[in-house]
């Protein structure tokens, strides 16, 4: 467990009083004030889990006093000691609180987040696949109590999707769901497998924070807007205007198409959030990048490339190859509850990686 150092928990404590006495002076900008607001928002917590730390500290020193004091009253020692074996066991876990508060944060945290499931190899089996994954998301969304959109989706003839994009609202949606991106095999017998032997088929899922307009200004001169209409599969007509939208970011050569909606105009405004919501990840992933160079976390890069998950149904389990977790409860994992013990399994793997390395 990472000790913090009682020189940085005096900074720590000192900075949550200075901004608590600047704000109270009464003689600041609304700009300052605001500024003053959010860094208060953000040390505070940090300062309650620094001050449990300090108190529990001063405790076990004062109780260390009291035990080694030979003209101490015999009874009053044995309390003392009975208290201190206390304060030691709570004291691992207030110093884990203020270590994983002093975390770097990712800003993306809190955000909403643009889901994509892509069939990979396997054809019509990794269709279905694609489709699975996208009703285990759903079911998960909906019991953390987030709001589920599709955006746009391809439909496959047997079931399922080629590719489907969907938009997941509420508040850290992303900080739960960031490890899920990546490569997922399923293995399994084909409903239209006559022999019954086990195929194996991939979808491909990218989790992405959700832009907002003021993140990414998109200057209209670097879009193409082409409109024309819409076909569903196997080219029947949807509808007889031209309401499917397809816009080219000029500078990055980024393509979406959206023709979901029978309003041109909703289209484009859809169209518009995924652009965005891309252009936002690639600046993040380049940022990151920057900052940690090649260096891996434990749970892997979020490579949309890299085989993260099997699920084998014909032996009813899934396993996560970044953390070597299996559980053998596929089918509750698939009908949404049981992600939640890969997910929260793979937000400790990840805040163990961050607390190896956390320079204090």
């Amino acid at each position: 467990m990472v000790s913090i150092p009682a020189s940085r928990i005096a900074a720590i404590e000192a900075r949550r009083d200075e901004l608590q006495a600047e704000m109270a002076s009464g003689h600041l900008a609304a700009d300052r004030f605001v500024q003053l607001s959010k860094e208060y928002a953000e040390v505070e917590p940090v300062a309650q889990a620094a001050g449990e730390v300090r108190r529990l500290r001063a405790e076990l020193d004062n109780l260390a006093h009291m035990i080694a004091d030979p003209e101490a009253d015999a009874e009053i020692r044995a309390m003392a000691e009975e208290e201190a074996e206390a304060i030691k066991a709570k004291l691992p876990e207030a110093e884990r609180t203020l270590a994983l508060r002093l975390l770097p944060k990712d800003a993306a945290d809190e955000r909403s987040a643009m889901l994509e499931i892509r069939a990979g190899t396997g054809g019509d089996e990794a269709a279905l696949f694609a489709g699975d994954l996208l009703r285990m998301y759903q079911r998960y969304a909906e019991e953390r109590g987030w709001k589920v959109e599709l955006i746009s989706a391809s439909p496959a003839e047997l079931g399922g999707y080629k590719e489907v994009i969907a938009s997941l609202t509420g508040a850290g949606v992303f900080a739960r769901l960031k490890f899920e991106s990546g490569v997922h095999r399923v293995q399994r017998v084909p409903v239209t497998e006559s022999g019954g032997r086990i195929h194996t088929s991939a979808a491909t899922v990218a989790v992405l924070p959700e832009a907002e307009e003021v993140d990414v200004q998109i200057d209209d001169k670097d879009l193409r807007i082409d409109v024309y209409r819409s076909s569903g599969p196997g080219g029947q007509s949807v509808n007889t205007t031209d309401s499917a939208v397809r816009i080219t970011h000029l500078p990055t050569g980024l393509v979406v198409i959206q023709q979901d909606e029978k309003s041109q105009h909703k289209n484009k405004a859809k169209a518009l959030k995924v652009l965005r919501t891309r252009l936002y990840e690639a600046e993040r992933e380049r940022l990151a990048s920057e900052r940690a160079g090649a260096r891996k976390s434990m749970v892997g890069s979020g490579d949309r490339s890299e085989r993260i998950r099997t699920y084998n149904f014909p032996q009813g389990r899934v396993t996560d190859h970044r953390i070597n977790l299996t559980l053998h409860r596929l089918p509750e994992i698939l009908e949404g509850p049981g992600l939640e013990e890969l997910v929260s399994a793979l937000i400790a793997e990840d805040e163990a990686a961050r607390l190896a390395n956390l320079d204090v």
